[in-house]
């Protein structure tokens, strides 16, 4: 296929100068968004005078041809192709000659790149959020069946105060609700239409902008030339939104790992979202979960990618940034099978209440609530802290929980203790008793969940 630009040069490119040069491979699943903008700029040439308003039909009319013989496999795109915006425009001047190459009148492909990829990363973030809000649902199904299931709170990974499981899980809710905040964030600085930008200094036909802004759904169009060709801290942000949501994802990943191991106990992934041992029969591996966790340090590689690359470039386009695409790509793809496995590996597990129970009733997780009864009978919180510790230690040597000493037992530190202690140092006390906004009661599931409810639902 005949270069775009072989005007200037008389001689072929050097075999793996051509292959080092295309971007075909990656760039070809932009074609809807290339013919998208395509038609809008084939539009708004007509509208402007540019073209006369019966080429402007014939290239849309065009424009659409090949759009529907791609989608139906009539056309296939060719590999030898330079780039998808080439493939495009040749196709179209094969079918129309003369008229097809009017087209590209007042634009260049360095607009052309940068519209594309805004549109199609419009359509990514889309759909990335729909399906972190299904994880968020699954989260939220998983939580409701489960406000009563108490199980150990844990800091530095040691037991420290009995919440229940969907409080836990919750956790994960609000997090990932942020994770959609910031993905539509960025999506909003990201909806400014570069086309009309041309090479880098804007174009000396009379063109109107604002109409295809308007035509493609952009709110604004970028207000410096230079910047709308040369800027793709669009896809640095997307990647970065995409980094923090695959750490949450890789922390929850992580959790689910250790609560399925044997030590745990606490949970059952089902078997469509683990493997076995090749060698060792009992084996029943969390490996979609190990991959999530994997593969989280693949999104942050395709950050550092873009950061790394655009860090010296001067403005305004240079040949470095074609990799920008395989690389923000790269990360939605990687995100979005990621969620794609993790909702339904959230609905689908089995939750082992007692387990977790019985975890919960080791480890004094309820010293924190033997102080505060002596608190709140009037002993100073750090002397009650002070005796809560010793009264711990006298258990860890005996073999005994807190709840096993007698009430003698117990008057022998303070004479603050009263027979009402073993209700108070109950852990389903304790949790109920955390009704603090935000706390582990039960009682704020229910704000937890309305919440998480209104951004499903938004």
């Amino acid at each position: 296929m005949e270069k775009i630009w072989s005007g200037r040069s008389a001689g072929a490119l050097d075999k793996y100068a051509d292959e080092l040069n295309s971007s075909i491979g990656i760039d070809k699943r932009m074609y809807r968004e290339d013919i998208q903008g395509s038609i809008a700029h084939a539009g708004m040439l007509a509208q402007c005078g540019i073209i006369s308003p019966s080429e402007g039909a014939e290239l849309i009319d065009g424009l659409g041809g090949i759009l529907s013989d791609i989608d139906s496999g009539a056309l296939a795109i060719d590999p030898a192709a330079e780039d998808i915006h080439s493939f495009v425009e040749a196709e179209l001047t094969k079918r129309l000659g003369d008229v097809g190459r009017k087209l590209h009148t007042a634009r260049s492909r360095n607009d052309q790149v940068a519209l594309d990829t805004r549109l199609y990363l419009r359509r990514e973030c889309g759909e990335t959020v729909a399906l972190i809000k299904d994880v968020i649902s699954a989260l939220c199904h998983v939580a409701e069946a489960n406000r009563d299931t108490i199980m150990p709170g844990y800091t530095h990974l040691q037991r420290a105060q009995p919440v229940t499981f969907a409080h836990h899980l919750l956790a994960y809710g609000m997090m990932l609700s942020r994770d959609i905040s910031r993905i539509n964030d960025a999506a909003e600085r990201m909806n400014v239409s570069p086309l009309g930008a041309a090479a880098l200094a804007g174009t000396t036909h009379p063109i109107d902008r604002a109409v295809t802004a308007k035509a493609l759904g952009f709110y604004a169009y970028s207000l410096n030339s230079m910047d709308a060709v040369s800027d793709r801290d669009h896809c640095v942000e997307l990647c970065a939104a995409l980094s923090i949501l695959m750490m949450h994802l890789s922390r929850l990943s992580e959790e689910l790992i250790l609560w399925s191991s044997w030590e745990f106990k606490f949970i059952e992934l089902s078997d469509e979202f683990t493997t076995g041992s090749s060698i060792m029969p009992q084996k029943k591996n969390s490996d979609m979960a190990e991959l999530v966790r994997g593969k989280t340090g693949r999104v942050y590689g395709d950050l550092t990618t873009l950061l790394v690359m655009l860090k010296g470039l001067p403005l305004a386009y240079n040949k470095d940034m074609q990799e920008d695409k395989e690389a923000v790509f790269d990360a939605f793809d990687t995100a979005k099978l990621c969620l794609a496995v993790f909702a339904p590996m959230i609905a689908t597990m089995k939750v082992n209440a007692d387990n977790m129970l019985s975890a919960a009733k080791g480890g004094f997780i309820n010293a924190t609530d033997l102080a505060d009864y002596l608190a709140k009978k009037g002993v100073p919180f750090r002397t009650a802290y002070k005796l809560t510790g010793q009264i711990v230690a006298r258990c860890a040597a005996s073999g005994k929980s807190l709840e096993d000493l007698t009430l003698a037992e117990y008057r022998e530190y303070s004479e603050a203790f009263e027979a009402d202690l073993y209700e108070e140092i109950s852990l389903s006390t304790c949790v109920a008793k955390r009704t603090s906004a935000g706390g582990a009661a039960p009682s704020n599931l229910d704000i937890q969940l309305r919440f998480l409810g209104g951004v499903i639902d938004d």
